[in-house]
């Protein structure tokens, strides 16, 4: 059995689809933090069967919670303070979203003005797709 020890203060992103974390990791910029993470990977799920758990101990404002959301809004965050879950928090998905995804299209501003920043919106939210506010280029494929 495998045994990671509690954290103080700080949270831990439950739910994680199983093989996503090092990802979630990476785009959350976790590799640029002063702090201890432990990722767990394809944890025992009853609901999944498998899942992935990331604990990360540091201030819960590091955290982007609408670059979480935009890539699995089904994870749990659970903030945690003096060792207990003080909050939950459901995410959902972003209506906006900045330079998590970068447009295609080659006609697009963006691939002329490369300081733009790369804008999707959320057109269908039962599709889970994004636009480009620019050109309304589809992106509609999770990370």
């Amino acid at each position: 059995m495998l045994n990671v020890g509690k954290i103080e203060e700080g949270f831990v992103l439950d739910h994680i689809e199983a093989g996503k974390s090092l990802s979630i990791y990476h785009h959350l910029q976790l590799d640029k933090l002063d702090c201890p993470v432990a990722i767990i990977k394809n944890a025992r799920s009853n609901k999944k069967g498998k899942k992935d758990i990331l604990k990360v101990e540091c201030d819960i404002d590091t955290l982007d919670l609408d670059v979480l959301a935009f890539i699995d809004h089904n994870i749990t965050v659970n903030v945690i303070k003096d060792g207990e879950i003080v909050d939950k928090k459901e995410l959902a998905l972003p209506k906006e979203i900045r330079n998590i995804i970068k447009c295609k299209n080659p006609r697009c501003i963006t691939s002329i003005e490369q300081e733009l920043p790369h804008i999707f919106v959320l057109s269908d939210e039962k599709k889970e797709i994004y636009r480009c506010k620019y050109c309304e280029e589809k992106y509609g494929k999770r990370l």
